[in-house]
């Protein structure tokens, strides 16, 4: 098994290979999660639950356990190897989402998604970490806007595959679908892709990194850089706007818009799947080329995105004709994932070495339990308080109010931006040790 690694990381091209491979891990737990989103209205049906319930159920009950134990995991990736807890992630949350199709109560199912959750956890910060000792600082953003596709593909398959299944199998045949692809991807990591050295590709590192610091000591260090303290409030807001719309963004299409769930599933398929991967990968490529005049542009990209589609998104939800909000929504589908690359590349170039999986778990416990947790609670909520006045409309205003939130998170990575520079200097190479304060 290590003679076959050893032989594809030979290979010229590798490393591109392996963020392939890291990104087929982060869709396939994409699909696992976002799921829920094409099978909350049949559900709900059997289930006779209310819009709040079904919000818990996909909020706040899986978020706590994904963001709480994403940090113990990642303390454990800056120690040991990596690639081997992604394939002991994507095992577990796999088998449990086939496991939610057998769910008989509302109970059962809510804690299937609660295992589907502990996998899920495992994954993201040591495939951050493992991105990081594959390319440096100046290709990093793209690296990561490639794996951030991950999102995307993830999504595309979840609206394509949920919305035929679901209609033509119901939602039980559905989990099982989706669940079973995600132990394939496990051995494909395992048998094919090489843990990295840690530090390797960072010239000016010591040899392996050092210790990994304690977790205060990390908390404390992110907690002092003024950029990483408004990069993770404005990706924490970010995340609760993206999770409410994702989450219940199908069920508005066929509660206002009366389409069936495999029409809901092709429309968001292309528009969050084609227009959104095309807008992610470019806001990586775009940080890249333009944080070469101007370090800043890695926050200023995102500040742009999200405050620019403001306007777009709400004409979306004031417009009653299908075709008109479709093209309104082409804006937002562009612009909804433009955090996730410049974000946690910012967020990778300013710890040192061994703080990278554990930085990058906590700014996704915090965006996780902030906009898993309560983004599609609030959306359920607020559906269930306007549902009086709105009647069947009331979703659309719900997440007609949660559009402007975006304008709050655009001020977040704009004041990051003013301290970049000072908290990226040439004193301290991006990435290796703790930046110096202006």
């Amino acid at each position: 098994m290590s003679g076959l690694r050893e032989r594809i990381s030979a290979v010229p091209g590798y490393r591109w290979y392996a963020v392939g491979v890291l990104t087929a891990v982060y869709a396939s737990s994409q699909v696992d999660r976002q799921i829920m989103g094409m099978l909350l209205e049949p559900i709900r049906l059997e289930l006779g639950a209310s819009d709040t319930q079904m919000g818990f159920l996909v909020g706040l009950t899986f978020a706590i356990f994904y963001a709480t134990l994403g940090m113990p995991i990642a303390m454990l990736a800056d120690r040991s190897n990596r690639r081997n807890i992604i394939v002991a992630a994507i095992s577990v949350w796999s088998a449990m989402t086939v496991v939610c199709g057998y769910a008989a109560t509302f109970v059962q199912l809510a804690l299937a998604r609660i295992g589907v959750a502990v996998g899920e956890a495992g994954s993201t910060p040591p495939s951050h970490s493992i991105i990081s000792d594959l390319f440096g600082p100046e290709q990093r953003g793209t690296a990561m806007g490639v794996y951030a596709l991950g999102v995307n593909i993830g999504l595309l398959l979840a609206y394509l595959v949920g919305g035929w299944v679901s209609e033509n199998w119901g939602w039980r045949i559905t989990f099982i679908a989706v669940g079973l692809p995600g132990l394939i991807i496990a051995a494909i990591l395992y048998f094919t892709v090489t843990e990295p050295k840690r530090g390797a590709i960072e010239t000016a590192a010591p040899e392996g990194g050092g210790q990994a610091p304690k977790f205060s000591a990390v908390a404390g260090f992110m907690w002092r850089v003024r950029s990483l303290r408004h990069l993770t409030i404005g990706a924490s807001l970010a995340g609760f706007i993206g999770y409410g719309f994702v989450l219940w963004m199908p069920t508005f299409f066929i509660r206002s818009h009366g389409l069936s769930p495999t029409e809901v599933g092709l429309v968001l398929a292309l528009m969050t799947g084609v227009v959104g991967g095309l807008g992610t990968f470019t806001a990586g490529k775009l940080a890249d080329v333009l944080s070469a005049r101007d370090i800043r542009w890695r926050a200023w990209v995102v500040a742009g995105g999200k405050a620019g589609y403001v306007p777009f998104l709400a004409a979306f939800f004031l417009v009653d004709e299908l075709w008109l909000a479709l093209v309104l929504y082409l804006v937002p589908a562009f612009f909804g994932g433009f955090y996730l690359a410049p974000t946690f590349a910012l967020v990778q170039s300013l710890v040192s070495l061994r703080m990278r999986a554990l930085a990058s778990s906590i700014v996704l416990f915090i965006l996780n339990i902030i906009g898993m947790g309560f983004g599609p609670q609030l959306v359920g909520i607020m559906s269930d308080v306007f549902a009086a006045d709105y009647g069947k409309e009331s979703l659309r205003m719900s997440l007609l109010v949660l559009s402007f939130l975006n304008l709050w998170c655009a001020y977040h990575y704009f004041t990051a931006a003013k301290t970049l520079k000072a908290d990226l200097t040439e004193e301290s190479e991006p990435g290796i040790g703790e930046p110096a304060r202006a």
